[in-house]
């Protein structure tokens, strides 16, 4: 609910009631004392969702914005309370103007608070990184405070606020910054203190070889994120889950340059550079785009556009922003085609009868550098197979049918998940030895996960039933 307080004269004093009476409106009016006699002030509550339709007919019957207030509220009980909620119960109404800037600053924070936890956010993304946990990675994107900035930019320059656009900018662009530096401080702390090997192959970790470059998937989460958070922003909502997938497209990015730059991997970084500044551009060009369609017959304050200069440099800085997204776009149309046409061939020749027992575990590319037209360095297939079994031309078999659809530069490594399969109580000696082991022609593991993952399956190995099962890596 919504209570709304409101400056009448007795010039629209009676129109201004009776619009509030065609809606059903139950509301109370007071007075002006002995200095202003002819003004007084109507309250009426209102749900939320019909409160620019009652306002809309208030301003029509005379009522200005002199002095209007706004106010949450809990609850109303009213003659007509029920009614108005059953009327606009199903109806979506975007905040109106002020309430719309309103919400967006209250979205924000101060920039020490800010970059305080961007910078906290990003030392915890680095962690999960490091360590190749999904788990901890989510834990960062929880608490940063990413949505604030870049709500407060898309309504400054929807509603014509030049400061907001000014100041979200600056507070962005800081966020940014301190993600950067939360990253690399702790990915050096890590690396010299001897808790993570010094000759980590750093592109071999999984969550770190799918942001190494701007990339279709990455673009569409962006701009979905920055879409759903201006519907949030324009309803009662609340945008805090809006603010964790808004964190999940940029704070990992920002986690992998830090990493990059420690370990001495500056195409990495640049890389992972690209993809943060195309992701943040798709959120902002998305989150400006949703609230000008919801927002086009509004008529709002022309200021971005009274100073030329200001248009200028707007403009610019669009079009760069355009620009970006679409070589990112075109390069990742790329990408996406190189990988489409390896998983076809891939899976042709696996269809071969020598290779039918062969199961796919994963289709990996990687980039040797920051240039989204690149043609792939090198093509990972995991597959899964017997431990007895030996496929020892399979790398070449790949290569021959990958090269041939795609480049002949491109190097094929074949990696092997191995298993065992026991069928009785006699083989329990055999089982506890199964453990996860990978047999890689041409390519590299990590070493930082891989430790871990051998000590759970011998743990798993020799549990009670361990014989009747099979252990798949």
């Amino acid at each position: 609910m919504r209570l709304v307080r409101a400056l009448l004269t007795e010039r629209n004093r009676e129109s201004v009631l009776e619009a509030l009476r065609e809606k059903d409106i139950d509301f109370v009016l007071t007075s002006g004392d002995e200095e202003s006699a002819d003004t007084s002030i109507v309250e009426f509550p209102v749900p939320a969702d019909g409160l620019g339709d009652v306002l809309d007919s208030a301003r029509e019957a005379g009522l200005d914005d002199e002095y209007v207030v706004i106010i949450s509220a809990e609850n109303a009980i009213t003659p007509n309370t029920e009614t108005l909620r059953d009327r606009y119960a199903n109806d979506y109404d975007p905040l109106r103007p002020p309430e719309l800037r309103s919400k967006a600053r209250n979205q924000s924070q101060d920039p020490g608070s800010y970059a305080a936890m961007i910078f906290l956010s990003a030392v915890i993304a680095a962690i999960g990184l490091l360590v190749d946990s999904a788990a901890i990675m989510v834990g960062s994107m929880v608490i940063a405070p990413l949505v604030g900035p870049t709500l407060t930019a898309a309504v400054g320059g929807i509603t014509g606020d030049r400061a907001m656009v000014v100041d979200s900018v600056r507070i962005q662009a800081l966020g940014l910054v301190a993600a950067v530096l939360g990253a690399t401080a702790l990915a050096a702390f890590m690396n010299y203190s001897g808790f993570v090997p010094t000759p980590l192959d750093v592109d071999s970790i999984e969550l770190i070889g799918v942001r190494m470059a701007p990339g279709l998937p990455s673009l569409l989460v962006g701009t979905a994120a920055g879409s759903a958070a201006a519907f949030g922003l324009t309803t009662k909502g609340s945008n805090s889950l809006v603010g964790v997938m808004i964190a999940a497209a940029l704070i990992p990015a920002a986690a992998v340059v830090g990493i990059a730059i420690v370990w001495g991997e500056p195409l990495i970084a640049l890389g992972g550079a690209a993809l943060l500044v195309s992701t943040m551009a798709a959120i902002n060009l998305s989150l400006y785009a949703t609230l000008w369609v919801l927002y086009r017959s509004q008529e709002f304050d022309p200021a971005l556009l009274g100073d030329r200069t200001t248009t200028r440099a707007g403009l610019v800085t669009v079009a760069l922003i355009v620009l970006a997204v679409a070589i990112a776009g075109a390069g990742t149309y790329q990408q996406a085609s190189f990988q489409h046409a390896v998983t076809g061939e891939v899976e042709s020749v696996l269809d071969e009868p020598a290779y039918e027992s062969l199961s796919v575990v994963s289709i990996r590319t990687q980039y040797g550098g920051t240039d989204p037209f690149r043609s792939p360095e090198s093509v990972t297939v995991t597959l899964t197979k017997n431990a007895n079994a030996s496929y020892p031309q399979l790398s070449n078999r790949l290569y021959q049918q990958v090269a041939a659809a795609t480049d002949p530069s491109v190097t094929v490594s074949v990696r092997f998940v191995t298993y065992q399969r026991t069928s009785g109580p006699e083989e329990n000696a055999s089982a506890r030895s199964v453990e996860k082991r990978f047999e890689a022609e041409q390519t590299r593991s990590n070493p930082v996960a891989s430790s871990d993952t051998v000590v759970q399956r011998a743990r798993e190995a020799t549990r009670p039933g361990a014989a009747n099962r099979a252990y798949p890596s």
